[in-house]
């Protein structure tokens, strides 16, 4: 029973190194690793290269669930696909088996978990941006739009096409800051 381990960071000045050494301690030949948001499953090539390769009787091995998926949907579907391959997943640092039904309840109760951390992470962020805009400290993305350059092209009698390429920017751009619609006129 060949056993996968897969390791992930969110950012790259985190460190594999314990990861590495907890799943090559299990057992594990094989360890890919990446770094990225575990937020989706989207953009993680080393996961779906080893959800490609396994299968039956294989084992996926994480040191934790959060290191797999931070969404119920996307941990529910990684383990729905081992399962329809006939391959399971384990955990090194929790237990987690979905070869056994105690395993696989704990996994859901994890998944949920890992789910709420991510929600409460978020809406705390929200919740520190709105803060720093009402003391004026969060200015958000500085403006990529010169606006006093497309009024000027404006009064010269450019045309908002014309504008948009001169400026290397979009048209509904130019229309946000004329005030016009961002519909193009047939002419436009």
């Amino acid at each position: 029973m060949p056993s996968f381990g897969y390791a992930r960071v969110s950012s790259a000045g985190q460190d594999l190194s314990i990861q590495r050494a907890a799943l090559a301690g299990a057992g594990c030949a094989i360890i890919r690793e990446e770094v990225g948001s575990g937020t989706t499953t989207k953009g993680r090539e080393q996961l779906k290269i080893i959800l490609d390769f396994i299968g039956k009787g294989d084992v996926l091995m994480v040191t934790r669930i959060d290191r797999l998926a931070r969404s119920i949907a996307d941990l529910q579907d990684i383990v729905r696909d081992l399962r329809a391959k006939g391959a399971a997943l384990k955990a090194t640092e929790q237990p987690i088996d979905t070869s056994t039904a105690a395993g696989k309840a704990f996994l859901d109760m994890l998944g949920v978990f890992a789910e709420f951390e991510t929600n409460l992470r978020r809406e705390r962020q929200t919740e520190g941006i709105a803060k720093a805009k009402e003391a004026g400290v969060y200015k958000g993305r500085p403006a990529t739009i010169d606006t006093t350059q497309i009024l000027a092209l404006k009064a010269q009698g450019i045309g908002p096409a014309a504008i948009a390429k001169r400026l290397s920017i979009g048209r509904a751009s130019v229309y946000r800051v004329l005030g016009k619609s961002t519909e193009v006129p047939a002419n436009g």
